[in-house]
């Protein structure tokens, strides 16, 4: 193995598989897909450790456990239409777009929209449409879609973006505020019936213009 492969299967096996990712399509993408590409040059040695790693504006890339929870809560299918809200360097967008048919992604600040594209752009990936646009409500014009994700965390949860899901889809977002936030798994059952279940806890940067929770008064 060359020693990128080496450090990518380390990875896989040291901090993906324990964080109980374990479904072999999941596992063979991350396998399949040369994260360091997505890197910025600074960082490049970094690629694979359990960090997250800095972007510009910001923001950051999620670290590789958390993409493989997220990939493999979502479940996505060969005909699945997806909405990824925060682009950032293009790798989770690479990593769905290579289990469903559509992913659109939006990224608010034009510069790493622009990474995004490129690297995108780079391993030949054609069936991501990426927008610039602010996210936090979703995406209504590309409504439905079999699954939403957001790649930043909100204090509270969008109001209406649960509705934006087609019956049977699922929506990936992390609420709360540090140091306690909670991923959470958001599935529409019916038109107006949904499961919400806490999948694990982390922390992640707050979402570009997040809902906040009301200020309680006495």
């Amino acid at each position: 193995m060359t020693d990128q492969a080496t450090a990518r299967f380390n990875m896989i096996e040291q901090q993906i598989r324990t964080w109980e990712v374990l479904d072999p399509q999941v596992l063979a993408t991350l396998s399949n897909t040369p994260r360091e590409a997505f890197v910025p040059d600074a960082y490049r040695g970094l690629a694979f450790a359990d960090i997250e790693i800095p972007l510009d504006m910001g923001q950051h890339m999620l670290s590789p456990k958390i993409e493989g929870r997220f990939l493999q809560a979502l479940q996505l299918q060969a005909k699945d239409k997806v909405l990824l809200v925060g682009a950032g360097s293009g790798h989770l967008a690479a990593l769905m777009a290579q289990h469903c048919a559509q992913v659109t992604a939006l990224e608010i600040f034009p510069e790493l929209c622009a990474l995004t594209a490129k690297n995108l752009a780079t391993q030949g990936i054609q069936n991501v449409q990426l927008i610039e646009a602010d996210g936090h409500n979703g995406y209504e014009a590309k409504a439905p879609y079999a699954a939403i994700v957001f790649t930043a965390s909100s204090p509270v949860e969008p109001e209406g973006v649960r509705y934006q899901l087609s019956i049977g889809g699922r929506m990936l977002i992390v609420l709360g505020k540090a140091p306690v936030m909670q991923a959470t798994l958001v599935q529409r059952l019916a038109e107006h019936s949904f499961k919400q279940d806490v999948l694990f806890e982390t922390s992640l940067t707050e979402m570009q213009n997040a809902p906040q929770a009301l200020a309680f008064t006495f």
